[in-house]
């Protein structure tokens, strides 16, 4: 660790220009002034004579698999540039102080790892229930002073809360863990706090992919010890670009929306005696599905279907990328998002029939794109944004026509980071 003005002297040193080239691709230059700024802000709040680390956590985006991870199926992932910094100095008791940009204080007593009901959908709830689970697992735990910044937008399907998540783990584990604890366990215990504290259902895919780094492909048939694999892959060799796309619409009341999918899924496994889809014989349900019907309803049929077919198409994709066919990783792209639209149905929410702006984000851009690239919902669905792998020399055209449509600034091209949530090390300048 280095005190605050120490850090400020190294950040504009050539070796971190390296290491930000690295850590973040094609924004690296803009990344000193912004971890400085970080640390200003943190000198303001607690001192400025405090011993202190820097951490990250980058946002994720699911490229395949929509809906899949929750069932014990199958996902492809990547950690992306954009993502959540933050100046932390350790204390000597069990307070942690925690600052986010625009938001008030978080101050958490983990001496007491209890729920707090008060805490429900707040970040003090994954806070404590970080910690909690740390502290049920044998790991160390301990008090901090933080500030946290993020250009993780939120409802972007970019996957904020499973960042913050990562953060908080990360932090503990490399302020009392000397950072030990393997990035699967992090996930898993970011997982735990966003389901039992946070009160949110979730899947593992957003804080695997988060806290691993790259493009994962990760299967989920054992949720204890899911199978991740590394898969090489730069979009931009093949000439194309990656992008997310804000058609806006609220991503309020949609609690119920996104916990019906995997209720449905379950209850289709439960016909056949199973807990999950991925317990299930793909074609022994098919050859059900006419015997199905009266026993759940269409939707759950249809939502089953998605998912057989979804996590079938992870494998094909990943091997598209290994063996460096994009034509065929596109048209399988292209594939899943028809599968979600038409049979997962999370492209508009069911409980407001006028909020359809993923649907309209999805046809504008397939018109946009004229065969040449590929679209698809992006994230839990319902509202917010869609996915686009658009051919590099088309790039202009297609943010100016979604712009038109869905305002200036909507669209973000996404770069793969190569690493998860870190500790910014501070030896690599020595």
């Amino acid at each position: 660790m280095y005190k605050t003005d120490e850090w400020k002297t190294q950040l504009t040193q050539g070796q971190a220009l390296q290491y930000f080239n690295w850590l973040y691709p094609d924004i690296a230059k803009e990344q000193p002034a912004r971890y400085i700024g970080a640390i200003d802000v943190f000198e303001q709040a607690y001192g400025d004579s405090r011993e202190t680390a820097l951490f990250s956590a980058p946002g994720r985006s699911e490229i395949g698999g929509n809906h899949t991870d929750h069932q014990g199926g199958k996902v492809l992932a990547a950690s992306v540039t954009m993502d959540m910094i933050a100046v932390v100095s350790p204390r000597d008791d069990n307070i942690v102080n925690f600052i986010s940009k625009g938001f008030p204080t978080d101050v958490v007593d983990i001496s007491d790892v209890a729920i707090q009901q008060s805490e429900k959908g707040k970040s003090a709830a994954l806070i404590r229930g970080v910690c909690a689970r740390m502290k049920q697992l044998g790991f160390n735990i301990g008090g901090f002073d933080a500030y946290q910044e993020s250009n993780v937008l939120k409802g972007s399907g970019l996957s904020s809360s499973a960042a913050l998540e990562v953060l908080i783990g990360t932090i503990l584990n490399g302020l009392y863990n000397g950072g030990g604890i393997p990035s699967a366990e992090i996930a898993k215990i970011g997982q735990y706090a966003e389901n039992v504290y946070f009160e949110k259902p979730c899947g593992l895919m957003d804080q695997m992919a988060s806290a691993t780094g790259g493009v994962i492909a990760i299967d989920f048939l054992d949720a204890e010890n899911p199978v991740v694999e590394q898969v090489p892959c730069d979009f931009k060799e093949f000439g194309y670009e990656f992008c997310i796309v804000n058609a806006g619409g609220s991503h309020a009341d949609l609690t119920d929306e996104y916990a019906a999918i995997p209720e449905e899924m379950k209850r289709v496994a439960a016909t056949f005696g199973k807990k999950l889809l991925s317990e299930v014989d793909a074609a022994e349900f098919h050859g059900k599905l006419g015997s199905l019907r009266g026993s759940v309803s269409d939707r759950a049929l249809l939502r089953a279907i998605h998912f057989f077919a979804d996590n079938a198409t992870v494998d094909l994709e990943k091997d598209a990328l290994k063996n460096g066919d994009i034509e065929t990783f596109r048209n399988l792209l292209n594939a899943s998002g028809r599968s979600s639209f038409y049979a997962l149905q999370n492209c508009y929410p069911s409980n407001n029939i006028s909020e359809r702006s993923v649907a309209l984000a999805l046809v504008v851009s397939e018109k946009l794109l004229d065969g040449k690239g590929a679209s698809r919902v992006h994230g839990g669905g319902f509202s917010g944004t869609i996915q686009a792998l658009v051919p590099a020399d088309d790039m202009q055209n297609y943010v100016a026509g979604m712009e038109m449509v869905f305002g200036e600034g909507c669209c973000y091209p996404l770069s793969v980071r190569p690493a998860g949530g870190i500790m910014i090390p501070d030896d690599f300048y020595k």
